[in-house]
């Protein structure tokens, strides 16, 4: 896998929080959020998706009800429970932080531009 694969993976957690920060959301809703506002960037795949909700629920980040569907089967949605707002605030803190220190990192240097290195 690669390393940018692994960091797709890994925001799972904080885009899912953030997404329902706005509203609840069911399963699909939410997968069709992540990928409709990344463009396509964060396409989230049930094997990932539904095992992290699982987990964040588990966690009690999120708090679930099933619902009536419109003209089809019930759907369980998903809200941020108090704790869970806690937690997205604490992630973007730290998300804000990580990306300042890498972006300094990274674009500092003759490397971090597009022109080629001297010699």
């Amino acid at each position: 896998m690669s390393l940018f694969a692994q960091l797709r993976k890994g925001s799972t957690e904080i885009a899912i929080l953030r997404l329902l920060c706005e509203r609840p959301m069911y399963g699909y809703e939410i997968a069709q959020e992540l990928e409709r506002r990344s463009e396509g960037y964060l396409a989230a795949q049930e094997g990932l998706l539904y095992p992290t909700l699982h987990r964040l629920e588990k966690d009690g980040l999120l708090a679930a009800e099933w619902r009536p569907g419109e003209g089809g089967p019930r759907r369980k949605y998903y809200r941020l429970t108090a704790r869970g707002h806690q937690a997205l605030a604490a992630s973007l803190r730290e998300w804000r932080e990580f990306r300042e220190r890498l972006t300094t990192l990274l674009e500092g240097g003759p490397c971090g531009s597009a022109e080629p290195l001297p010699g």
